[in-house]
């Protein structure tokens, strides 16, 4: 029925109205009781054996929504109603901007991919900060809040713009991660160089510690699928230094290899998502993990469209896994499928939890080529 409706309303549609659209929706039904509550019935069973423990958080599950779906963190239990098991919301600027001009978000429809040029189009950190802190929660989950460098920002003084978004959301984040992936911001991805990177992340970390008192917020870091290996190991290497929390692998690509839609499409420019990201997302977190083991938590994100894909983001060495792109293709069914599916992996398999399972699939040749 959903991909009927999709093919006859949505594809017709702009793509960033019809998100808007589906977004009023969701929002809608979680404010009416009764509905959130069937709706959480029906689309959000629960699986035991899928309850998982990621850096000191407990989930009903591994499975979340990738930052850039609620930038604005306005639909944070409308999402948990479909049955994600945790949110991040964002990516959140210090200042509030625009984004990019219009038209900004495209469907690939036969690669079952997205490619998007939004720019971090949000209302600054200091709205969502308020958002965040006046919410009543309806149902418990946990909300990631991604943050990232505000576009007029110089490079050389983004460390003190991501500072002062720490400041405002650190203490309304179960967990914060600092984004210098994303394409869209000129001169962003340059941070990901380690000699720019270790300076960003420990005034993050000084700042969220200086901000929230009484715990830590884990800090994660999300790369791109187009470092090198080299790069991708050195980034490994400066988690490990500072004791980071966690990576995430990945965000969106600029490559344009072995597509099918139209070139038009193809051309434009942005970051890729969907399935033609799956061989490199799963090459690099397999890669990391190799790398840091157990030592850090690992976030598998990029091409995750079926509990099988999810799977081996976790044999690969995921604990938490991602999706957004599936999510538009696939409709309010997904997490439902995707839940039983995993369960339906797990009682199959060897391990007798998911945590045993994590990173199971990565040999000793894998540890070996990556200490090398």
């Amino acid at each position: 029925m959903y991909k009927l409706f999709f093919n006859l309303v949505f594809k017709r549609m702009d793509p960033e109205q019809a998100h808007y659209l589906a977004f009023r929706w969701i929002r809608l039904a979680a404010r009416t009781p009764v509905l959130r509550t069937f709706v959480a019935a029906a689309l959000a069973p629960r699986y035991k054996e899928l309850r998982t423990e990621a850096f000191g958080l407990r989930m009903h599950g591994p499975v979340g929504l990738a930052a850039g779906f609620d930038k604005n963190a306005v639909a944070i239990d409308g999402m948990t109603m479909l049955g994600f098991d945790h949110i991040e919301i964002g990516t959140v600027t210090g200042e509030a901007q625009p984004g990019n001009p219009k038209k900004r978000l495209f469907r690939l429809v036969p690669d079952r991919a997205l490619i998007n040029r939004m720019g971090f189009n949000n209302e600054g950190s200091a709205a969502v900060a308020e958002r965040l802190a006046a919410r009543r929660e309806v149902f418990r989950t946990t909300v990631g809040v991604n943050i990232g460098k505000t576009k007029v920002v110089p490079e050389e003084e983004a460390a003190g713009d991501y500072v002062q978004s720490t400041e405002r959301l650190a203490r309304h984040a179960d967990y914060l991660v600092v984004n210098v992936s994303s394409p869209n911001t000129p001169g962003l991805r340059n941070l990901q160089a380690v000699d720019h990177l270790r300076p960003l992340l420990s005034a993050v970390r000084e700042a969220a510690d200086a901000s929230v008192e009484g715990r830590r917020v884990p800090l994660l870091v999300k790369i791109a699928p187009d470092l090198a290996d080299e790069d991708v190991d050195a980034v490994a290497d400066l988690a490990v230094e500072l004791g980071l929390d966690g990576i995430i692998a990945t965000n969106t690509t600029i490559g344009r290899e072995g597509l099918k839609s139209d070139a038009a499409l193809t051309a434009e420019t942005g970051g890729l998502s969907g399935a033609p990201l799956k061989e490199r997302s799963l090459e690099v977190l397999r890669r990391l993990y190799a790398r840091v083991g157990d030592d850090i938590t690992l976030v598998g994100v990029g091409g995750i469209e079926n509990a099988e894909d999810a799977w081996q983001r976790i044999l690969a060495g995921a604990t938490l896994v991602q999706g957004y792109s599936a999510f538009i293709y696939e409709g309010p069914f997904w997490m439902r499928a995707m839940h039983k599916g995993l369960a339906a992996r797990l009682n199959n398999s060897p391990y007798a939890t998911l945590a045993e399972a994590v990173g199971a699939g990565v040999s000793d040749a894998d540890r070996k080529k990556a200490a090398a």
